[in-house]
């Protein structure tokens, strides 16, 4: 048995323990995914949620994800609908031994539960099914239509989200809110500033993966060529690592740090208040402050994967290396592919586009659907700053640009740096106190829609 935090964080515990121990891994090779352990979560929910189901049209699209439509009670199904996002699926746990507590046991310390998926991304669709069952319980429901998209191959890119907007456009669905997961209330986010940031994401940056392939006739590695295929590789990646992309300050992390500026140390709260004024050296500055504020200002390449020769004694005749890069909203696909080849330099060096996404828009951070969001943050967590940023990764959210102006990235958790470290990593965990919080946040949310 568990013993959970007091409250309404207890039952949204102890549904987030049950529904961690499925093994909902995702991955690009079919052999690695276990189909049985997604349909054991999908039966379960019935179970959790009772009332959901009663009340809630509930479909499955693209084979295991799932859109619930809660109607509203203005009857006209194009009025003002909202569409809640999460999704399911987790990464692999890797080394399991490393964790504190087995990633798939759901065990709770009373403070925090711990398991995969906790952050990422169970514990926002958690949250959001918590909210609709009390509030059914009690009686409400909503004036306008709202859904719930929870997708099942978000960590692999997947098709799912696409296929649940283009449902939803074909029945004429244009959403006046879209929120998914994506930022969240940040402690120790940005240096000098103890107060923490609710960091609501506006757009995401493009991701894009680019292929560096070089050739040579090979042979055996006593009588080396000058400059063969894994030479020539070596020098492209130096000459991507030493010409990083121009730095820009967009006008979301300048409006970011405008607001981080009153709760800044005295010298950054001065250069904050006239960043019309001192917009070049404070984008140099905000460069070199870290990784994370640096690739807030750039578009980022990371080499990621290498391969060159089978033996240690043979010369490799083709050697390549995969690039991910973050576009940065403003650039595009095919400009940062043209200064690749510009900055590599050398025609034998072949590039070929993988994946590409560009950037998304940029969702207002004024108006109305902005307005509710600060309302809801502002009710849930008082004490944080509000604030726009643009994302570093992707999410399923980006497949909703199409039919819908304002989506937004935010998801109602408490994290400080170890929270935010174990996304992705091992003893991934949420406290039972934030849980609780990010129940509110979504009844918040929905009763004032």
């Amino acid at each position: 048995m568990h013993n959970f935090a007091p409250g309404s964080a207890s039952r949204a515990a102890a549904s987030l323990a049950e529904v961690v121990r499925f093994r909902t891994v995702s991955s690009r090779l079919p052999a690695e995914v276990d189909a049985e352990e997604f349909e054991a979560f999908l039966a379960a929910l019935p179970r959790l949620y009772p009332s959901v189901h009663a009340a809630l049209e509930v479909e499955r699209v693209n084979g295991a994800a799932l859109l619930f439509r809660w109607p509203g009670t203005s009857g006209d199904p194009g009025s003002r609908p909202t569409v809640l996002m999460a999704h399911y699926d987790v990464v692999p746990a890797g080394d399991e031994q490393a964790w504190t507590h087995p990633p798939f046991s759901g065990h709770s310390d009373a403070t925090h539960l711990w398991g995969r998926g906790t952050l990422d991304d169970k514990g926002q669709l958690v949250a959001i099914l918590e909210a609709a069952e009390a509030l059914l319980d009690e009686g409400f429901a909503p004036a306008h239509d709202v859904y719930f998209s929870f997708g099942n191959n978000e960590e692999t890119a997947g098709d799912s989200a696409a296929a649940a907007v283009e449902l939803l456009a074909g029945r004429g669905v244009r959403p006046w809110l879209v929120l998914d997961e994506g930022g969240a209330v940040a402690r120790g986010a940005f240096p000098g500033v103890s107060r923490p940031a609710a960091v609501v994401g506006v757009a995401e940056k493009g991701i894009l993966d680019v292929e560096l392939l070089t050739r040579d006739p090979g042979g055996h590695a006593s009588t080396p060529p000058r400059m063969g295929a894994t030479a020539r590789l070596a020098r492209a990646i130096t000459r991507i690592e030493q010409n990083p992309f121009p730095q820009r300050l967009p006008e979301v992390t300048a409006e970011m740090l405008r607001r981080f500026g009153p709760h800044a140390p005295a010298p950054l709260r001065v250069a904050f208040a006239n960043l019309s004024l001192l917009r070049v050296p404070m984008t140099w500055l905000f460069g070199r402050l870290g990784n994370e504020t640096n690739a807030m200002t750039r578009t980022t390449v990371a080499i990621t994967t290498l391969e060159g020769s089978a033996g240690a004694n043979v010369l490799a005749a083709t050697a390549k290396a995969n690039a991910n890069i973050r576009v940065a909203v403003g650039d595009t696909v095919a400009g940062t592919v043209e200064r690749l080849r510009k900055v590599i330099r050398d025609p034998k060096v072949e590039l070929r586009v993988v994946e590409g996404n560009e950037p998304t828009p940029v969702s207002a951070s004024t108006g109305p659907q902005w307005q509710l969001l600060e309302d809801c943050i502002s009710a849930t967590f008082p004490e944080a700053i509000i604030t726009p940023y643009i994302m570093m990764g992707g999410t399923d959210s980006r497949r909703f640009i199409g039919i819908c102006d304002s989506v937004y990235r935010f998801a109602p958790f408490a994290m400080d740096a170890a929270d935010r470290g174990s996304i992705h990593a091992v003893d991934e965990r949420i406290s039972l106190e934030t849980l609780g919080r990010g129940v509110r946040f979504y009844e918040t949310l929905l009763r004032r829609l």
